[in-house]
């Protein structure tokens, strides 16, 4: 369940000063520049225990037992949260954590398909084990409904019951088309017990169709990516989202938004009161589709691909005017080698690649440095948004009494080049590797816990927890 401070807590906040007793050992983080109340401020953090317990100018240690941690000179934001990570084969909970916990973010997600004869709730306990034994990160869930008779009021309620809120839908699977009104049904029944739905748009018959042509033609490579996987695809697929959404009024969650166009029918929507949100991912902020013509096309492949200059024009902008809602790495810890496996055609391909170690620090670097992103939008897309739109806000997203302490020490000004020898995920490149990036956390706190700090992960296994969540609530931005 969110933990929301207390009356008595936010009011003192807002003076300035906070407190909020607790047992529990103490840690003090002095002297940093936090985010704090919308803005940066100087001032001390006090931590009892896993939690906030005050904020505010000049405090005191309790006791010689305080751990003390001078953050003078450092920016001191709140974890990041990312609600689309797909943790399997190479990668575990354990590996993920590591990349997730260097870059800043201390809570992410992962995906669990329903399978035939399952509900819900089947992919979640099969994941529990897992989770409890591996990861140091938090984590939340998200199971994938490919037959919407899994997904009834009745599925959907006991799932809502044990903490986990929403659903994902796959628009682009052959799957969909012949079953799209017991979709729209499942969105009922989302909408009827406080279940978030997302939707990844592109439009089945289109992605296939044209890839097959392109195959039939000789023109199957993946430096052909971008074509066969035309733009038409998630236009459509996102026409048909937010019509579902409108005739349902039903709240949807559009993942990894990559083009200017789809934006647009997003926006229009969001414009007319329709419960659309939007998540864009680093690979259409940083890269653009002549990634294909590259001698290493496999390393760019995402489902959907790549775009122009323009789609990352509008994205950047989306992000800053509040219309795109959230960064999410859609990480997948595929090896280089797989990513380059030269069987792969423009249908049948390996799609994703390891984002979470470098996703923030490349978004602060080319987005707040550069002048393209407030720290303030930083902040919300990457933590507070995420929270409140998958039902952990105001236990995660923010620093205030009462929440978490899950901070992030930053080094704004020191310039790392990325490198592939140095990231945790069990994909071991980055498809980033000799860009130079300033700005990196250099202290990782989970819930009162110094789980990263110059370099070296100290979190242990087995420490994350799986978070219960709230129903949805339509989020105040």
């Amino acid at each position: 369940m969110c933990r929301t401070p207390t009356l008595l807590a936010i009011l003192l906040l807002s003076s300035g000063s906070a407190a909020l007793a607790q047992p529990g050992g103490e840690t003090l983080i002095r002297g940093g520049d936090a985010f704090v109340d919308g803005q940066r401020r100087t001032v001390d953090v006090r931590i009892v225990g896993e939690t906030i317990a005050e904020i505010g100018p000049n405090l005191v240690a309790r006791d010689a037992s305080t751990e003390v941690i001078d953050a003078s000179g450092r920016l001191v934001l709140p974890g990041g949260v990312d609600p689309h990570v797909h943790i399997f084969g190479n990668e575990t909970y354990d590996s993920a954590s590591r990349a997730a916990l260097a870059g800043g973010i201390t809570t992410f997600a992962n995906f669990g398909g329903i399978g035939q004869g399952e509900t819900p709730i089947d992919p979640l306990n099969r994941a529990r084990p897992d989770i409890a034994a591996q990861t140091i990160a938090d984590v939340i869930y998200h199971p994938i409904v490919s037959d919407p008779t899994t997904t009834t009021a009745d599925t959907l309620e006991t799932l809502a019951a044990v903490g986990q809120t929403t659903i994902k839908v796959f628009m682009v699977r052959p799957t969909f088309d012949p079953a799209a009104a017991g979709f729209m049904a499942t969105l009922r029944a989302a909408l009827d017990t406080g279940v978030l739905t997302m939707i990844h748009a592109e439009d089945a018959a289109i992605v296939q169709n044209t890839a097959a042509q392109f195959i039939a033609d000789g023109r199957g490579g993946l430096e052909h990516f971008a074509d066969a996987r035309p733009v038409a695809a998630e236009v459509a697929a996102t026409q048909r989202a937010v019509a579902m959404a409108e005739a349902t009024g039903a709240p949807i969650y559009l993942v990894h938004l990559s083009a200017e166009r789809a934006l647009r029918i997003a926006e229009d929507a969001q414009a007319r009161g329709v419960p659309v949100y939007v998540e864009t991912r680093p690979i259409y902020l940083h890269l653009t589709r002549d990634r294909f013509q590259s001698d290493t096309p496999g390393l760019y492949i995402g489902l959907p691909p790549l775009g122009t200059q323009s789609d990352v024009d509008a994205l950047w902008d989306g992000l800053e005017r509040g219309t795109i809602h959230v960064v999410g790495t859609d990480h997948v810890g595929h090896t280089r080698e797989q990513k380059l496996d030269p069987s792969q055609d423009v249908a049948r391909h390996r799609a994703g690649m390891s984002n979470l170690q470098v996703m923030l620090p490349m978004l602060h670097s080319e987005g707040v440095r550069e002048g393209r992103l407030s720290l303030d939008r930083f902040v919300e897309v990457t933590s507070t948004n995420p929270a409140k739109l998958f039902g952990i806000y105001p236990r995660k997203g923010v620093i205030a009494v009462g929440s978490d302490a899950d901070l992030v020490m930053w080094n704004t000004a020191e310039t790392r080049t990325i490198r592939d020898e140095d990231m945790f995920s069990a994909s071991g490149y980055s498809v980033y590797s000799g860009r130079e990036v300033t700005g990196w956390p250099t202290l990782t706190m989970r819930r009162g816990e110094i789980v990263y700090r110059d370099g070296v992960v100290t979190g242990v296994a087995g420490s994350g927890e799986l978070l219960t969540r709230e129903r949805w609530r339509e989020p105040e931005f």
